[in-house]
């Protein structure tokens, strides 16, 4: 019998040179801002997952950003009971690090996951995330 599990997904920051981090606001909560971030398709590595997901939630991809590194550990939070399954409870992410090109990129949010952006400073991110979520922020950025 399996038991509960966490989705394995990414988390992709995109810095630009003065180190500020591009959020995304939510399309189902205004006002609640966050980095991108999905699941792994089948078959599918983390890396590639996050290339994927980059392109898909931001518009960007090898012309306007370069893979600077990749956090060592995966990062693991519970969702909210409310958000829980009883096949899942939570996600398990790898964090990938991108730098811009041109500090003058401008993504486009796909609009239906996010419908804004803004460069915003780690610590703002971090003091501003969901709370579930703040842990692994504070982990990977603090």
């Amino acid at each position: 019998m399996n038991g509960p599990s966490f989705r394995a997904g990414v988390v992709i920051v995109v810095r630009r040179a003065d180190g500020d981090v591009l959020a995304f606001e939510r399309a189902d909560v205004a006002g609640s801002w966050q980095l991108p971030q999905g699941g792994l398709d089948t078959g599918e590595s983390p890396l590639e997952a996050a290339w994927r997901e980059l392109s898909e939630e931001t518009g960007l991809g090898a012309d306007e950003v370069r893979l600077v590194g990749e956090h060592p550990v995966w990062t693991v939070y519970e969702l909210p009971p409310e958000s829980q399954r009883p096949d899942r409870i939570g996600q398990a992410h790898r964090w990938f690090f991108f730098e811009v090109l041109d500090d003058a990129v401008e993504p486009t949010p796909d609009g239906h996951e996010f419908v804004d952006w803004r460069w915003i400073a780690p610590s703002a991110l971090i003091d501003t995330v969901v709370d579930f979520r703040r842990p692994s922020y504070r982990q990977v950025l603090g």
